[in-house]
C-alpha cells in the first residue's frame, strides 16, 4: 500500500467517510487512463463493458457530507478498508499493464478495481441500485453483436454492387492497357494531344 492511503487510514479517525472520495477518484484516474489506451482503436465489447461499468459506479457519486451517504460501524468501515486495500494492491499491476500496452489485461484489473468501488459506495449508499459487470457485460455484448450485423449487413448491398461497378472498370483499364500495349490507342492519344 502506498504511502499516501496510510496517511489516508490516519485521517480517516476523523473522517470516517474519507474513503468515499478516495474510491471515486481512484476510478476516475484509472477510468481514464483506460479510455486513453483504448481511445486510437474501436473498442471491442469487453473493454466497452469495462468504461460502463466504470460509469455505472460512478454516476451520481455523492459527496462525503450527502445525507445519502450512511454512516458505517466497525464491521463495515473494516470492509471498506479491506476493499481500499485490495483495489490499491492491484493499481501497481494496472500501472505495469498500460505501459506494456496489455490492454485485454487492463481491461480485466480495470474491472477488478471498479467491483472494489462498488463494494465502497454500496456499505455507504445501500440504497442506490448497482449493477455487476456481468450484467453489463450482457447488455454491452447484446448491443455489439447488433451492431455487427447491422454492419454487415449494411456491405452486403453496397459492396455487391461496387464490386460490379470494379469488375467493369477493372476490364476497361485492362483493355485500355492492351490497346496501349499493341500501339492502338497511344498513337490516337498523341494526335489528339498534338491537336491540342
Amino acid at each position: 500500500m502506498n504511502e499516501e492511503v496510510e496517511e489516508l487510514f490516519c485521517q480517516e479517525r476523523d473522517n470516517p467517510r474519507i474513503w468515499l472520495r478516495v474510491a471515486s477518484e481512484r476510478l476516475s484516474i484509472l477510468r481514464y487512463v483506460f479510455l486513453v489506451q483504448i481511445e486510437d482503436g474501436i473498442p471491442d465489447a469487453e473493454q466497452r463493458a469495462c468504461l460502463e461499468y466504470a460509469d455505472a459506479v460512478l454516476i451520481g457519486w455523492p459527496d462525503e457530507d450527502s445525507d445519502q451517504v450512511h454512516d458505517l460501524n466497525e464491521e463495515e468501515l473494516n470492509e471498506v478498508r479491506r476493499q481500499i486495500t485490495v483495489m490499491e494492491d492491484h493499481v501497481p499491476t494496472f500501472r505495469n499493464q498500460e505501459q506494456d500496452g496489455k490492454i485485454a489485461d487492463l481491461a480485466a484489473s480495470l474491472v477488478i478495481i471498479t467491483q472494489c468501488v462498488a463494494q465502497v459506495r454500496r456499505a455507504y449508499q445501500p440504497e442506490f441500485p448497482l449493477p455487476t459487470f456481468a450484467e453489463i457485460r450482457r447488455v454491452v455484448q447484446e448491443e455489439w453483436d447488433a451492431d455487427m450485423e447491422r454492419i454487415g449487413s449494411d456491405r452486403v448491398s453496397p459492396s455487391a454492387e461496387q464490386l460490379k461497378e470494379e469488375v467493369i472498370a477493372e476490364r476497361e483499364e485492362n483493355a485500355s492497357l492492351v490497346r496501349q500495349e499493341n500501339g492502338e490507342s497511344a498513337g490516337d492519344g498523341h494526335g489528339a494531344g498534338d491537336a491540342r
